[in-house]
């Protein structure tokens, strides 16, 4: 999988490449706990180019989200296809996470 990191302003933004199965979403999970490692993390997942994601994948999401929701922030989330978003809703996991259109969206949301 690959996974690019832009940064824009003070905000990283993380895009992964592919689903988000196996070890692909553990290539994800090890990228965010880097950022979650900094002191006062901003990043957006921008989910453009995921059509899918399998458990791995949401638990990854979950620990993220619950990780900032514990240092007063919020997981934010961009461009998320209607079948990951699904996902997340079946699982009941999408109230801990900000959905945004775009990535640019999500990233003035910091401010």
């Amino acid at each position: 999988m690959n996974i690019e990191v832009k940064r824009l302003g003070t905000v990283d933004v993380i895009t992964p490449h592919g689903p988000l199965v196996d070890e692909d979403a553990e290539s994800l999970i090890t990228t965010v706990q880097k950022r979650l490692a900094t002191p006062n993390p901003r990043f957006v997942l921008d989910l453009t180019d995921v059509p899918y994601l399998d458990s791995r994948g949401v638990e990854g999401i979950v620990e993220a989200a619950d990780d900032l929701r514990q240092r007063g922030g919020r997981l934010r989330l961009a461009a998320v296809g209607a079948t990951c978003r699904e996902i997340l809703e079946l699982t009941g996991q999408s109230r801990r996470v900000e959905y945004f259109d775009d990535a640019h969206t999500a990233v003035r949301s910091f401010l």
